[in-house]
């Protein structure tokens, strides 16, 4: 078991005063079975109202508004996690379990590749041949090996619009690029597989009570008779250092933070804390 404490702030700076802006927020993590949340605040400054929901992805989200004059926006979410350790099925699905009618219809929105997800074609033959050597699991594994030898991790090298294919023509990105690029390549063989948008604490020798600068990260989930979680950023596993705030189809679904504003150009701060409390 992990207890993390994650504080994620985001500030932007108006250069000249916007009478009103209209946001949602998805940083909120999940209760999930082996992740509940021990504690979750939102702070937003200015701020006229909010209400929350749960979107079609069952993420929470928080919806807010400003309506007055202002020249800065700080949106602060903190929480406090528990984390267990992953444990999962024994008995794993074959590929004829995977083509069947009945999974093709149930995980249809995981099998779609779209604009921003379609992988190049090499990383097509790459992912066919793949498939031929093994087991979806032992497929889905090379995939994320392959894109973890060729890609390098570059922070800025992409943006939020960028698509998967650009990132691997560059063979650099940042962990949405690698998370797409995992998904697309894992669907156009029939593995069924989502985004996941969360917190990773980076150091795993960290002593209790040490505060950490994490990452609001991005992994992938693929299903193979249960999800299955794993980082292509760092070729590992999803483990108790991964905190999960959404899962849906890809980047767009749960964009930690969208609004609409006008009037002035703006910059943009993002920073993210993560102290080891257990």
């Amino acid at each position: 078991m992990t207890i993390l404490k994650v504080v994620h702030n985001t500030t932007f700076n108006y250069a000249t005063p916007i009478a009103s802006s209209y946001n949602e927020a998805r940083l909120t993590p999940a209760w999930l079975p082996r992740q509940r949340v021990l504690e979750s605040k939102l702070e937003i400054h200015p701020l006229s109202w909010k209400s929350s929901y749960k979107d079609y992805w069952e993420t929470d989200v928080v919806v807010f508004e400003i309506t007055e004059p202002h020249t800065s926006l700080s949106v602060t979410a903190t929480s406090q996690v528990e984390v267990l350790p992953v444990t999962h099925k024994v008995e794993r699905v074959g590929w004829d379990a995977l083509q069947g009618p009945m999974f093709q219809d149930l995980l249809s929105e995981y099998l779609a590749v779209s604009n921003a997800t379609e992988p190049n074609e090499d990383l097509t033959q790459f992912a066919r041949e793949a498939k031929a050597k093994g087991g979806p699991d032992e497929a889905a594994r090379a995939i994320c090996d392959h894109l973890n030898a060729e890609m390098k991790y570059v922070p800025g090298s992409t943006n939020v619009h960028s698509l998967a294919r650009e990132a691997w023509d560059a063979k650099s990105g940042v962990c949405q690029d690698f998370a797409h690029l995992a998904i697309g390549a894992l669907r156009s063989i029939g593995i069924p597989a989502r985004y996941v948008s969360g917190y990773l604490h980076p150091n795993p020798e960290a002593e209790v009570g040490q505060t950490v600068r994490g990452e609001s990260h991005a992994w992938v989930e693929w299903w193979t008779g249960d999800w299955f979680g794993f980082d292509p950023t760092n070729d590992r596993e999803a483990g108790d250092h991964h905190v999960i705030v959404a899962r849906a189809r890809e980047y767009r679904d749960v964009a930690p933070l969208t609004g609409v504003f006008g009037g002035s150009a703006s910059s943009l701060d993002v920073s993210v804390k993560v102290t080891l409390l257990a």
